[in-house]
């Protein structure tokens, strides 16, 4: 639950309450989104001045698709869990990547380069053959990092076995030094640390807690899907991605997710609402293409995000920086 002292609110719902009212009409469908989010506010200042914030996504939300129903954007926005929140709160909540950690100094690193020569599939789902588990939750945790790479992590031992086992993200959180649990990480860290380990507990046998304070409680005796290396795609080189993901399987990804759209997505192919450099805040897998359209690409943020937890993303321009950190483990 979101905590704010009373005179800060009381000053941020007066600045909001200068230029506008809270809309009457809107009553039954703030209560009906609060239920369906179990949303509930210990103070009711603190409930005005998220009805108000909600409001305000609202209305965004709802200018956007009136714009996309004219052919202005390409994607719709939908209202989700993160209605009640100002995009400065929910960028606060989910930075989860760490991109100063040092890369150089990571060991048993591949190299994809893309092929003149590869010929490969126009479209890939490998959802439809069996690498990729059900759509998790990261809750208020920076832990992206460890959810991107246990689906990578996860794709790569199907492939190996045939056995589709949900990995711990917990397990990586509690034991990877390396990274910073809840404070963020990098995919490539957590390949190396499962190669150290000498693999990774499954999500049964060690359940994702969403916090920082456990010791690591790993069990060697339970280890499943272990890497001897790693493989890392060449900044910026989206046909390498496309080639890797057709070739190998789900990718671990960085993305720029600052966007109110992009935290609003809900169906279509997304493209970044700025242009200029991405920055990295947030990682994903993805799972799949459409050749020269779109990525499909996994994400952390439970069902109730996007199309069911998925997002299709623009191809071909390096959108949000999908190709800027992109990697994968070795089995």
């Amino acid at each position: 639950m979101l905590s704010i002292s009373v005179v800060a609110l009381a000053w941020l719902l007066s600045l909001r309450t200068l230029s506008t009212a809270l809309d009457p009409t809107l009553e039954g469908t703030w209560r009906d989104w609060k239920a369906t989010h179990s949303k509930e506010y210990a103070l009711e200042e603190e409930e005005s001045y998220r009805r108000a914030v909600w409001e305000e996504n609202l209305q965004m939300i709802q200018d956007h698709n009136s714009q996309a129903d004219r052919g202005k954007h390409s994607y719709k926005l939908g209202m989700n869990h993160f209605g009640d929140m100002t995009n400065e709160e929910i960028n606060k909540k989910l930075y989860c990547l760490l991109p100063d950690l040092d890369l150089a100094s990571q060991k048993n690193i591949v190299t994809f380069k893309s092929s003149e020569n590869l010929q490969i599939p126009t479209g890939v789902d490998w959802r439809a053959k069996g690498f990729v588990t059900e759509v998790k939750d990261q809750g208020s945790c920076g832990s992206c990092w460890a959810f991107s790479a246990t689906g990578a992590l996860e794709g790569m031992y199907f492939k190996k076995t045939g056995k589709l086992i949900s990995l711990s993200e917990q397990n990586l959180m509690d034991c990877s030094k390396e990274n910073h649990g809840c404070q963020g990480g990098l995919m490539p860290q957590a390949f190396t640390f499962v190669h150290e380990q000498q693999g990774i507990n499954s999500e049964e046998s060690y359940p994702y807690d969403g916090k920082d304070d456990y010791s690591c409680r790993y069990e060697a005796e339970n280890s499943i899907a272990a890497c001897s290396s790693m493989g890392l795609i060449l900044t910026g080189d989206e046909k390498a991605l496309l080639q890797a993901v057709a070739t190998i399987g789900p990718i671990s990804v960085a993305v720029d997710a600052g966007s109110t759209e992009f935290h609003f997505y809900k169906s279509g192919i997304f493209k970044n609402p700025w242009n200029g450099d991405p920055h990295l805040s947030h990682a994903m897998l993805v799972v799949g293409y459409n050749s020269t359209k779109y990525w499909i690409v996994k994400n952390s943020w439970s069902r109730l995000w996007g199309d069911n937890g998925y997002m299709l993303l623009e191809q071909g321009s390096n959108q949000c920086g999908i190709a800027n950190l992109a990697c994968y483990p070795i089995p």
